[in-house]
């Protein structure tokens, strides 16, 4: 898109996108979206034309194509990103700012009357902030959140927003599959990922490697497969070692995206039964490949995967439960045919890159 196609300005202001993790992957896709929106914006009605400028803040900028149409800004530095954010002055009439975070930018752009769109991705939000975020906040004029839950557990806790304007847009993955889903060979595997960190030690990593041993009590040959690195590792090595079935549990460290395809292929199910998700897009890359998923009943994983459409929820504080819903994931009988079907249908009805960025762009298509 060029300039001349281009009506008001649009500044997103960005995490790196060379850095890895799911923000930075989904903030991706979104700005690639709003790059190339007239096929998107128009399926809902929507002017979605926009010129595009960019402020990434982090890591150097490592994907070029990304910024081919419109104009971009990157700092590496807390004061090489107030200095360029004061200097600019691009004429936009909505900014998206894609992590609380930069909203402490704001106050150094030129822009006082553009409108302000937020989108909140989970446990950054949950807590009660500062006083300047909390001022900044009150600047928002469209919440945007990645599912219901993200937004019910925001205003739990900061409730003077609850009667702000808000969107939930559900995420995507870029990457799409024509292939047909095919059983897994033995040996019976359940695949955990993510990373691997003291501070979001409330995936069901702890809880998964508990249960095992009731597992394997109904089924001698099932591996829990972790894939993912960071400092918890050994704490959790050393849980395995302690349980007495170390050998059923492989800890795979960091992989290739290749390798994580191969892995989701050859194992039974996802399971990551989380306190803490506000998405999880690990459930659409096995929902992608035709696995089933396991996920728990407090957080936004229900959201996705729509227990019993495509997986089963638990209790995480119920061992019983869990132990009976791995089972029955591991049975590759008619049931688990029909979620495996189930889960591909879901996410090519519901979480592709296209679908979420015409979400976002209909969502962001209200502020003009």
């Amino acid at each position: 898109m060029n300039s001349s196609e281009c009506g008001e300005g649009l500044l997103g202001l960005f995490p790196s996108f060379a850095e890895p993790g799911g923000i930075q992957l989904s903030g991706q896709l979104a700005w690639e979206g709003l790059n190339n929106p007239p096929s998107i914006g128009a399926q809902n009605g929507h002017s979605a034309i926009w010129h595009p400028y960019l402020f990434s803040y982090g890591s150097p900028l490592a994907q070029t194509k990304l910024f081919d149409n419109g104009d971009s800004v990157s700092a590496t530095s807390k004061a090489g990103a107030l200095i360029s954010a004061m200097r600019i002055k691009w004429p936009v009439k909505v900014m998206l700012v894609w992590h609380l975070a930069l909203l402490k930018l704001l106050p150094f752009f030129k822009n006082s009357e553009a409108k302000i769109a937020l989108f909140l991705h989970g446990i950054e939000a949950w807590k009660r902030h500062d006083w300047l975020t909390r001022k900044l906040l009150r600047r928002v004029d469209l919440f945007i959140t990645n599912s219901d839950y993200t937004w019910e557990r925001f205003i739990s806790v900061n409730p003077e927003y609850q009667t702000r304007t808000h969107i939930t847009v559900h995420l995507g993955l870029s990457s799409e599959t024509d292939s047909p889903s095919v059983k897994p060979e033995s040996p019976e595997a359940a695949l955990m990922i993510g990373r691997l960190n003291a501070n979001e030690d409330y995936k069901g990593h702890n809880e998964m490697i508990v249960v095992w041993r009731r597992v394997i009590e109904k089924i001698p040959s099932a591996q829990l497969w972790i894939v993912g690195d960071g400092d918890l590792k050994e704490k959790l090595q050393s849980l395995a070692s302690k349980t007495g079935i170390e050998g059923n549990i492989v800890f795979w460290g960091w992989v290739s995206e290749s390798k994580k395809v191969d892995l989701i292929r050859k194992s039974n199910f996802m399971a990551l039964p989380s306190r803490g998700e506000g998405f999880g897009l690990v459930y659409l890359e096995a929902m992608k490949e035709g696995r089933p998923c396991l996920v728990s009943t407090f957080d936004a994983g229900r959201e996705v995967v729509n227990p019993p459409e495509a997986g089963l929820a638990v209790d995480t504080s119920n061992s019983d439960e869990m132990a009976d819903a791995i089972c029955r994931l591991f049975d590759q009988g008619s049931e688990w045919s029909k979620w495996s079907e189930q889960a591909k249908s879901r996410y090519q009805n519901n979480f592709t890159a296209k679908q979420f960025q015409s979400r976002l762009i209909s969502a962001l298509s209200t502020l003009r």
